[in-house]
């Protein structure tokens, strides 16, 4: 029990200490991560997630995005501002990598663990990461379409993207 409650407080640490320092990392740094910043061709735009069925659970886990003072919340949408786009595409990358981070983080249970217990940290860090990096994934995936459709539309005419174009 004792070793349990060891193991939740370590991962706690983990979480925050990784939300921290994700959350302080300057976007030039960030900039030079290609996984966070690279969509695949096998993503297909967003439509492998969808085809996984993330609209009906992406809504349900939480979002920390605001936990520390000048954090950036990515619950939903809220301008199409093409500044506030390229805001919310970099904070996505930032969540990110929070979470590859993290899920990181639990190989450092092999050294002080047996290794039974870094296998079950692994395990872990996947089933409460991986959710959250796919979710990133898909929707920056949708903003950076927006982004696209919106400068598309205001090269012709000035015109404003539609709500339906980035809703949920």
């Amino acid at each position: 029990m004792l070793e349990t409650a060891l193991y939740a407080g370590v991962w706690i640490l983990i979480h925050f200490g990784c939300g921290y320092v994700a959350h302080h990392l300057p976007a030039g740094v960030l900039a030079a991560f290609p996984l966070v910043n690279q969509s695949y061709r096998w993503e297909d735009s967003g439509g492998l997630y969808e085809r996984l069925g993330i609209r009906a659970w992406k809504d349900r886990l939480p979002e920390a995005g605001a936990f520390f003072a000048g954090g950036f919340s990515k619950r939903s949408l809220r301008s199409h501002d093409p500044a506030y786009l390229s805001r919310f595409v970099l904070e996505t990358a930032r969540a990110e990598w929070s979470h590859w981070l993290t899920w990181g983080m639990a190989l450092t249970f092999f050294v002080w663990t047996p290794w039974q217990v870094g296998v079950v940290m692994l395990i872990y860090g996947a089933v409460v990461n991986l959710p959250c990096i796919l979710i990133q994934r898909y929707n920056r995936a949708r903003l950076q379409r927006a982004a696209r459709a919106l400068a598309r539309r205001s090269d012709r005419n000035g015109a404003t993207l539609p709500a339906n174009a980035v809703s949920h």
